[in-house]
């Protein structure tokens, strides 16, 4: 038996797209996934993670958790939004308590690129990547959306 790789690219041209894109994976979720978003500044890391939430039926408004690292958001799972921005060693890693948040909901992680040794295996793994002004390319694999 072998492991199935599972790669699906989206163009999306605008926020509310990517949203769309975020709601459709909510309907695959379980309830105790990681899902490491990866890109810049910009691309889309928080419209994808609003799109999620609504899809899990968060009804307050989902903002990025930079200065605060992580936001709770209460749904059909919990949610646990990471920003990882400002990590940079394993220290800064273990003080968000991230560890203490698997497998206890949904796990999403900006910027995963600062934390790539610490994401499971077995994560969502979601690329956004401007192409122009408007339009993202957003990449998925480890689930079928």
């Amino acid at each position: 038996m072998g492991v199935e790789f599972r790669l699906k690219k989206y163009i999306s041209s605008s926020p509310k797209e990517t949203e769309i894109i975020g709601s459709s994976l909510a309907e695959k979720l379980k309830g105790n996934e990681v899902i490491a978003l990866f890109g810049g500044m910009g691309a889309g890391k928080t419209a994808f993670t609003r799109g999620l939430a609504s899809g899990l039926g968060v009804t307050d408004g989902v903002s990025s958790p930079t200065f605060a690292l992580v936001h709770e958001y209460e749904g059909k799972f919990p949610i646990f939004h990471f920003d990882m921005y400002r990590v940079t060693n394993y220290d800064d890693l273990y003080s968000t308590g991230f560890f203490d948040y698997i497998e206890n909901g949904i796990i999403v992680i900006e910027w995963s690129e600062n934390i790539e040794e610490a994401i499971p295996k077995d994560a969502i793994r979601i690329s956004i990547n401007p192409i122009s002004e408007t339009e993202r390319e957003i990449t998925v694999s480890g689930v079928e959306i």
